[in-house]
């Protein structure tokens, strides 16, 4: 049996699918065609920036709580590739901007619908107290 999606948390999948995908797509033309380097391999810097971003492809279509939680760690490498670049490259500033738009966009949108998705179908972590009371209970059973 599967809980259906309320309407808020469709929006917040929506948000960070659109989000994702087109991370996705400005690293591929950034790196390939908007501003491909000098001295390195364009494609080889573009497969670089790239397969990070597929790892979450799966369950993102899947729209998996789990894999929007775990995918924002993914995230951070391109926010901070983005700051990084903001701050010390002016001829790329722009597409850092932009890039940082993205992120913050995509990890929102992931932020939101692992939280709400999760609440809808009862997924949480339990909290250490509860693990220590679990344990206490099965050695003072013995």
């Amino acid at each position: 049996m599967s809980v259906e999606m309320a309407p808020n948390t469709r929006a917040a999948l929506r948000v960070a699918q659109l989000g994702h995908f087109s991370l996705l797509a400005f690293v591929c033309a950034w790196h390939s065609i908007i501003s491909p380097p000098a001295e390195f391999s364009a494609l080889v810097l573009t497969l670089v920036w790239a397969v990070p971003l597929l790892f979450p492809i799966k369950g993102i279509l899947q729209a998996k709580p789990y894999t929007f939680a775990w995918s924002n760690f993914v995230l951070l490498l391109y926010f901070l590739h983005s700051l990084t670049l903001i701050y010390v490259d002016e001829g790329e500033r722009w597409l850092a901007v932009a890039e940082l738009v993205l992120v913050t966009i995509t990890f929102t949108g992931n932020l939101l619908f692992s939280r709400l998705r999760g609440r809808e179908l009862g997924l949480k972590l339990k909290k250490l107290s509860e693990y220590k009371q679990e344990e206490d209970e099965r050695f003072s059973s013995k």
